[in-house]
Parts: C-alpha cells; sequence; structure tokens
C-alpha cells in the first residue's frame, strides 16, 4: 500500500508539470526570447542600415555609455520617476480616502463604487484624448471651470509648457489608477474584524489611535501591494504620454518607453532603444525583486 501511495504522489507530481508546461512555454516564448534578444541587440551595433544583416558588430557597453555621456537618458529616467511617485502619491491618497469612505455601509455605496470604477474600464487611449481635450486652452473644459471661478486669468497651456505638462499626464494617470487603488484597499479593509475596532472602542481609543494601530497595520499586506504593482503599471506607461504629449514639449514628459520607442522607430537606432528599454526593465525587475522579499518576510513572520 505504501508503495502504491508512493507511485500515486510521484504520478500527481508528474501531472502538475504537464498542466504547469503550456504557461512556461508561454512565457519562455512571449516573455524570455524577446527580452533576451533586446540584451543581445543592445551589445550590438544595430541601425537602419544592419538590421537585416546575420553578423552584427559587437560594441558591449557602448550603448550605455553613449547614453549616459549625452545625459538625455538621466534627464528621462528622473521624468519617469518624478511622473511614478507623483502619480502614485495621488492615486494611492484619494483611493485610501475612498475606500474609507465606501467601507461605510450605506445605501448608494456599491452604486456610487461602481460608478467610480468606470474611469477605471475606460481603455487607456481613450482617457488619454478626453484629458487632451479637457486640457487643451483653447476649448478645455479644465481651463473653462478655473477662470470661472477665477483661478486663473487666462487660459493655461497645460500640456504645451514645459512646467505644467507633466502635471497634466500624472493627474490623466491618477483619474485612472484611484479606482484600482480604492477596489484593492477597500477590499482589504473588508478583511478587518470589526470586533478589533470594537474592542478598542471599549479600552479608550478614539478614532485615529483605531485607524494607526489597526487600520493600517491589517492593512499593511494591501497597501503593499498597491503600491508596488502601482508602481510597476505607471513606470512602463507609454500609451497616456504617447497619445497625449508624444513625450514634449521638449521632453518634458519624456519617459524610459517613450524614449525607446522614439530611438528605435523614429531615429532607427535600435540597438540604443533596446538599451533604454533595459534600463527600465532592470528598474522593474529590482521592485519586483523587492516585493518578493517582502512578501517572503511576510510569511516567515
Amino acid at each position: 500500500m505504501k508503495v502504491m501511495r508512493r507511485i500515486g504522489k510521484e504520478r500527481e507530481k508528474y501531472y502538475g508539470y504537464l498542466f504547469v508546461l503550456p504557461a512556461l512555454i508561454f512565457m519562455l516564448t512571449l516573455i524570455g526570447y524577446p527580452i533576451i534578444y533586446n540584451i543581445i541587440i543592445s551589445t550590438q551595433k544595430v541601425d537602419v542600415m544592419t538590421i537585416r544583416e546575420n553578423t552584427r558588430q559587437f560594441i558591449g557597453f557602448s550603448n550605455y555609455i553613449d547614453l549616459f555621456k549625452d545625459g538625455l537618458v538621466i534627464y528621462v529616467t528622473k521624468n519617469t520617476l518624478f511622473y511614478t511617485i507623483g502619480s502614485i502619491v495621488i492615486q494611492f491618497i484619494v483611493g485610501f480616502g475612498l475606500a474609507l469612505f465606501f467601507n461605510m455601509k450605506f445605501r448608494l455605496a456599491e452604486r456610487l463604487r461602481g460608478l467610480i470604477v468606470i474611469s477605471w474600464m475606460v481603455p487607456v487611449t481613450v482617457t488619454a484624448l478626453l484629458f487632451k481635450f479637457m486640457l487643451s486652452p483653447s476649448n478645455g473644459i479644465i481651463n473653462d471651470i478655473l477662470m470661472f471661478f477665477n483661478v486663473v486669468e487666462e487660459p493655461v497651456g497645460w500640456l504645451i509648457n514645459e512646467s505644467t505638462a507633466m502635471w497634466g499626464v500624472i493627474i490623466a494617470n491618477a483619474w485612472i489608477g484611484i479606482p484600482f487603488n480604492m477596489i484593492l484597499l477597500n477590499t482589504g479593509l473588508s478583511t478587518i474584524p470589526y470586533e478589533l475596532y470594537e474592542s478598542a472602542s471599549i479600552d479608550g481609543a478614539n478614532v485615529f489611535r483605531r485607524f494607526i494601530y489597526i487600520t493600517i497595520p491589517m492593512l499593511r499586506p494591501a497597501i503593499l501591494s498597491v503600491l508596488i504593482l502601482g508602481f510597476i503599471y505607471t513606470f512602463k506607461v507609454f500609451d497616456l504620454i504617447y497619445v497625449m504629449t508624444s513625450g514634449g514639449p521638449v521632453n518634458a514628459t519624456e519617459v524610459l518607453s517613450t524614449y525607446s520607442y522614439r530611438l528605435s522607430f523614429t531615429i532607427y537606432n535600435f540597438s540604443q532603444g533596446a538599451a533604454v528599454a533595459n534600463i527600465l526593465f532592470a528598474f522593474l525587475f529590482v521592485v519586483s525583486l523587492g516585493y518578493l522579499a517582502l512578501i517572503n518576510r511576510d510569511e516567515v513572520m
């Protein structure tokens, strides 16, 4: 009997491998191969003249060195970090506030929450076009509202001024990300036992203390997931910025993804475009490793 059970367990293990195999092949083919190929061409001289050649000149890290000597990649990286952090801060604060609000059970809570989620379900390109029109200096509704309340005296060129263009795309991205933050945090709030709040209230803890010592610690896994996933989704943004500003004006909203695209398909310097994409990948890879380390530490604790 023991032998039969052992054989049965071995078969179950192999069956498990068979079920995982299609996903593994998919990952290696559609994700692993492009990453490896991208790393290879970033160490070669690949442009419009050499793209079809079977043997290309190996130049090592020259593409990376040239990018950092030019200095624009550093500026673009700062833009990407500023855009990512600014978007995450706004959408997390507003999303957390909405999650707390909808956690209070009232009649219209589910319907209002459903309406807010619509902004997350709308395709990014559609949202980008909407905000591009709303932020227009000629007939944009946002300028009309600001002028109506005498906040500004004349229309602001949100997406055509270097000082305001980044804030325009940050606001558009925050509009998309707020429902995502709200849903995850609201789900985390619903798992906190109400008895904890009752016990703390009996012990004399006020609303602020209950929030600091019960809500925040119990929500730590959800908050961590929201921030890390938000960073990953926002850091690799392309479609929103490409539709709204195409990286302009004067590189004011240029991020790593749009810069990589411009190098590859406008200047046709495919090797440098691949190098910029690898820099973006390195950032996300490090963040992902940190996220996995934090999860493993929480599981051990």
